[in-house]
């Protein structure tokens, strides 16, 4: 029955630094639209929204990324009804900059997870309610800065704001020979001093038989052959899993959102091992879909015991070029004077417009993802394919556009091979049928 059909719909990064004209944007319409079809609109707020209520971290996510709360207002208007906020930006404006946009965020009653003021806020799903269901999302992020991380209370002290975080651990297989390179380089620039001389006083214990940190680079395991294994943290793994298993009991369907991007190796079009791990354990865990973005660039489609893993939908609105203001660390760090304009500030960095993310194609190619969902069961999917302008000027470059180019669909088929998924491809349009 129509009635029992839930539809969902979900892009990827929203990095928004331009409000949106009263009257939209050329194609705005469509997009809002398509977007308004769905009973769940989801996107990923990959920016802090504030008045300059926090203070600028020592470092960021790549830009320091602020924007004026009434651009929610905008955000809003095209329908999108819940949200992730943990990603490597979160913490681009400290502790503050957290809680203000959380604050800003509630005044507006807009529904997200993935950050809050203590590590059990942040963990904690959000619950969206539906005519046709009730919605839980669990938010996490693989990339940040430690300092964006939110902490836990105890008994005595008050936890920490921040993000709900996916930590992993990098292990290096290698064979005999590598590994005595290894040996050798430990040896020569003693990395490994500190901690040999706290294993030597017994306050560590000593590195298990056939393992080899180097430093804080990673962990070199003696092996036949060369490969790179990397874990998703237990820790993490077991907040995450149990909270998946909390809202499986309190909603009707349970989705993830992870924000990662690691790679495999110089591929940034492959997840790296511990993302796939975690969300086929989310899967085994309750959750229903799991939602990736953060590469700024598609991934991957995998069908896992009848759920849909997106390891990435690339971007929805990206716009990092025309970000209001930098802070100090900005300017210094590329050696330019302080009263530096931004639009300098980005001229410099792109060496105008000629190398990074400006003139990459896959960055400004994207799908909004759309599925149909049964007495809780994932029926169909439908991959709207979107573009965000590769080559307009800075001033309008970044917003989303439908497309309905099948060269996208079929680069996505080709990317979501490695996991045997079939996309039948129709009128520019996309399909996944379960």
């Amino acid at each position: 029955m129509e009635d029992r059909i839930l539809r969902v719909i979900a892009t990827g990064d929203m990095f928004i630094t331009r409000r949106i004209p009263r009257e939209g944007y050329e194609g705005f319409e469509q997009v809002r639209d398509c977007i308004m079809g769905h009973d769940v609109k989801f996107s990923n707020l990959e920016m802090t929204f504030h008045r300059q209520e926090g203070y600028p971290a020592a470092v960021s996510g790549g830009t320091w990324a602020m924007m004026d709360p009434e651009a929610l207002d905008d955000v809003q208007r095209f329908g999108f009804n819940l949200y992730n906020t943990a990603n490597n930006h979160s913490g681009d404006y400290g502790q503050e900059g957290v809680l203000a946009t959380i604050r800003h965020l509630r005044e507006r009653d807009m529904v997200f997870s993935g950050t809050g003021a203590n590590l059990g806020e942040a963990s904690r799903a959000c619950y969206l309610e539906c005519r046709k269901g009730r919605v839980a999302l669990i938010s996490v992020s693989s990339s940040f800065h430690e300092s964006a991380r939110a902490g836990g209370q105890s008994h005595e002290m008050t936890g920490r704001p921040g993000l709900n975080p996916l930590r992993f651990q990098t292990r290096y297989h290698v064979d005999q020979n590598h590994y005595d390179m290894v040996r050798e380089l430990v040896k020569i620039t003693k990395v490994n001093a500190g901690k040999e001389f706290s294993i030597k006083n017994g306050y560590s214990n000593p590195f298990e038989p056939g393992t080899l940190p180097f430093g804080s680079a990673g962990m070199f395991i003696l092996d036949e052959t060369n490969w790179t294994e990397s874990m998703p943290n237990a820790e993490d793994m077991k907040r995450i899993t149990e909270e998946i298993a909390e809202a499986r009991r309190q909603a009707d369907v349970v989705f993830v959102s992870f924000h990662g991007h690691e790679c495999d190796g110089e591929d940034t079009t492959v997840p790296a091992m511990f993302l796939e791990t975690f969300s086929r354990a989310c899967i085994d865990a309750g959750a229903d879909v799991i939602i990736g973005h953060g590469p700024h660039e598609l991934r991957g489609i995998e069908v896992y015991k009848g759920k849909v893993i997106f390891y990435s939908l690339g971007n929805f609105l990206f716009e990092t070029e025309t970000v209001g203001l930098q802070p100090y660390d900005a300017y210094i760090n590329r050696k330019m004077p302080l009263d530096t304009k931004v639009g300098s500030y980005m001229d410099n960095r792109s060496k105008n417009g000629t190398v990074g993310y400006g003139v990459l194609e896959n960055i400004w190619r994207a799908v909004m993802a759309g599925w149909t969902m049964e007495d809780g069961k994932v029926t169909g999917v439908q991959l709207y394919p979107i573009s965000l302008g590769l080559h307009d000027k800075r001033p309008r470059k970044g917003e989303p556009r439908m497309s309905g180019d099948e060269e996208v669909l079929k680069y996505l088929q080709s990317l979501s091979d490695r996991y045997g998924t079939k996309i039948r491809i129709e009128n520019g349009v996309g399909y996944i049928d379960l």
